[in-house]
């Protein structure tokens, strides 16, 4: 399978991993961006992709951000669809106290690719019984 990258941007970082096995592929900045405790920023990774057929990329955090500086991907996972072409962009919030400062080059978040399923939606009056039923949010207690 080939994930095709294109860089928008001489200075933009092609995405691998940093070690073989690894899920994620490591996504890097493009931009120069300081963070100021509580704000969220799109940061431009300055490339665009075409994912395999029937894949889509997700965007999730890296667990070092988080744990040393507060800093996650705030739609986690973010989904890439296998047909957008535009420019992969991270949104990452701040939820520390100091100012976060990102730099170009800098890992900000990884790519994991993930098969889809294609399906076909019916409209229907009736589901199957289950167990669980319609219980949810907190149902199964703390």
């Amino acid at each position: 399978m080939e994930l095709r990258v294109k860089r928008l941007t001489p200075s933009a970082t092609v995405p691998k991993r940093a070690h073989p096995g690894d899920a994620g592929l490591d996504l890097c900045a493009d931009v120069d961006v300081d963070m100021a405790p509580g704000d969220t920023c799109l940061v431009s990774t300055g490339l665009s992709l075409e994912l395999p057929p029937g894949t889509e990329a997700q965007v999730r955090p890296r667990s070092g951000l988080a744990l040393k500086y507060s800093v996650t991907v705030l739609n986690t996972p973010g989904t890439i669809d296998e047909g957008y072409r535009g420019e992969v962009g991270i949104i990452l919030i701040n939820h520390g106290r100091t100012v976060f400062e990102v730099r170009r080059g800098m890992k900000v978040a990884q790519l994991v690719l993930q098969p889809t399923v294609a399906v076909d939606v019916t409209e229907t009056q009736t589901l199957s019984e289950t167990h669980r039923g319609e219980g949810g949010f907190g149902s199964t207690g703390t």
